[in-house]
């Protein structure tokens, strides 16, 4: 085999990287692109990320670089404090109580206690505990497709991943259901055992979930009869001498399908969720520091007389430094306290290991991160700049939406946008083949943007923040030239897309190669959705 030898940027060549992978590496474990040539990413920069043959790729997708990848400001703060201490938690250190009083002040004033982790999902993981611990309930309601994690507690909590696990369903220590018709069967025999239970409730999507736009009139509350849905849930819930410990949501909906909640949702669900003695969790970790433009977290959308009890924050909270926290009330807090010491010695071992992940997270290096990207969304007007940007971004498609049938819905706030694309609008088939086919292009020309949804047919924007309205023309430009193509190809074959798909994946083979950015290369058809960010 004839040797290959690396870049400036590369210990190994690129054949070797993923012959390594494929021995050393899981397999669940997965790439981008994985039988069309992997992108091997070596430098970033801004919103922008290099290969090992030095091919720029405009991210649009990579919201954990929140204010661009290697910004100096942050790398300068995180290796200066790591040059004078990494620590744990456990002495008195000064990042760690300056940046929990100064993130504070951007949440209503109830939300002042805060705890450090290292990740969304460990952050997730400690607010149902809190919940638990507050209200004494153990039922958790989340949202059908929702996504909270990857420790075996949030998955637990996390319908995108368990509805895809081999035998998940069948475990007797959590219980999932949809709506309330099949509760009964789920839950028996062993519900008097007072076990965990999650419960799904539907996905408040109004264009494609149980209420849409299209079936009633403009201006119907949509967000109030999703919002009755939980209610249902509730009143099910005690009917079988349970109670709810919390309800866990996004604030805007990511890999459900890239949409915002409808109005009204939260408040009247907040609402419905309390009067039962439960708790309400914001998980802020794609949507908050700014992303949604008009505030800085996505909850305050709802309104500013809507305030969780739980906030959870992670990944964008240090450009993609291990570190995540919870803001949570004085009252779920003292609750926590209280059990610590009430319950020692029957959870000893739970406790020292909770200790122990308090103390590492939080640590001074990964605090000094964090305030160093708190400074920059602050000194640039990042906010600002993505509800501008954002505004901009959504008119754009909405422009391109005139032009492409495929295009169903725009919809998104601030640097956080989803593009349905479907095969017909008014049946709103979803078209996966083809959103899959356009993201597989746009890599192809520089362009990095993924899909999501149940479906994979949501192509969705959640770039890093300082993407600018230059990066928006680009994207469009490119967007608007491939769906004309890949429509008209769809046309010379009756609109059979799912054909023409399979047809451009089995020859991507006869393609040339030439140049990345000029060619069309197809993946097979394995290859036609990107694992979520």
């Amino acid at each position: 085999m004839e040797s290959c030898a690396p870049s400036s940027l590369e210990k190994i060549c690129k054949d070797e990287t993923m012959r390594l992978r494929d021995i050393y590496i899981g397999k669940s474990c997965t790439v981008f692109f994985k039988s069309n040539g992997p992108l091997k990413i070596v430098r970033g920069q801004g919103q922008y990320m290099y290969d090992e043959a030095g091919n720029a790729y405009l991210d649009c997708i990579n919201n954990v670089a929140h204010v661009g990848h290697c910004h100096p400001h942050v790398v300068k703060a995180g290796a200066e404090q790591m040059a004078l201490l990494s620590t744990n938690s456990r002495y008195l250190h000064d990042n760690l109580v300056l940046y929990a009083q100064r993130l504070t002040n951007y949440f209503p004033n109830k939300l002042s206690v805060c705890y450090f982790v290292n990740s969304g999902s460990e952050a997730n993981d400690l607010a149902m505990r809190l919940a638990r611990c507050h209200t004494k309930h153990k039922d958790i309601i989340c949202l059908d497709s929702a996504y909270h994690g990857h420790l075996q507690s949030t998955t637990a909590i996390s319908p995108y991943k368990f509805n895809h696990i081999i035998g998940w369903q069948k475990k007797k220590s959590v219980h999932v259901h949809c709506g309330i018709t099949n509760l009964k069967r789920v839950v028996a025999p062993w519900s008097k055992k007072r076990e965990e239970r999650v419960v799904k409730a539907p996905l408040p999507c109004t264009y494609r979930g149980k209420y849409r736009d299209c079936d009633y009139p403009a201006g119907a509350d949509l967000g109030l009869k999703y919002a009755q849905e939980v209610q249902n849930i509730i009143n099910q819930t005690h009917t079988d001498g349970r109670r709810i410990a919390a309800f866990i949501h996004e604030s805007l909906v990511s890999c459900g399908g890239q949409f915002p909640l409808p109005k009204n949702y939260l408040r009247n669900v907040y609402r419905y969720v309390r009067a039962a003695g439960g708790v309400c969790i914001a998980d802020e970790v794609q949507t908050g520091f700014g992303r949604v433009g008009e505030h800085m977290w996505g909850f305050q959308l709802q309104g500013e007389d809507v305030c969780p009890d739980i906030v959870t924050l992670g990944k964008p909270i240090g450009n993609g430094h291990p570190i995540a926290m919870v803001v949570t009330t004085k009252e779920v807090a003292s609750s926590f306290e209280a059990q610590g010491a009430e319950y020692f010695n029957t959870v000893r071992c739970f406790s020292l290991l909770l200790l122990l992940l308090l103390r590492y997270g939080g640590n001074p290096v990964s605090v000094a991160v964090a305030a160093a990207v708190l400074d920059v969304i602050e000194n640039e007007r990042l906010q600002q700049h993505a509800k501008e940007v954002g505004a901009y971004l959504m008119a754009s498609l909405c422009e391109l939406q005139k032009r492409h049938p495929l295009i169903g819905d725009v919809r998104g706030h601030g640097l956080f946008v989803g593009v349905e694309l479907v095969l017909d609008r008014q049946t709103r088939e979803p078209a996966g083949e083809q959103a899959s086919l356009l993201s597989l292009r746009l890599k192809q020309q520089g362009v990095l943007l993924s899909t999501e949804g149940k479906y994979a047919n949501v192509l969705k924007f959640k770039p890093p923040m300082v993407f600018s309205r230059d990066n928006v023309d680009t994207v469009v430009s490119k967007m608007d030239s491939l769906l004309a193509k890949i429509e008209e190809e769809c046309l010379d074959l009756r609109y059979n897309f799912a054909d023409v798909a399979r047809s451009l994946a089995s020859s991507a083979e006869s393609l040339s190669t030439a140049s990345s950015f000029d060619s069309l290369e197809e993946s097979s058809e394995e290859d036609l959705s990107f694992s979520s960010s």
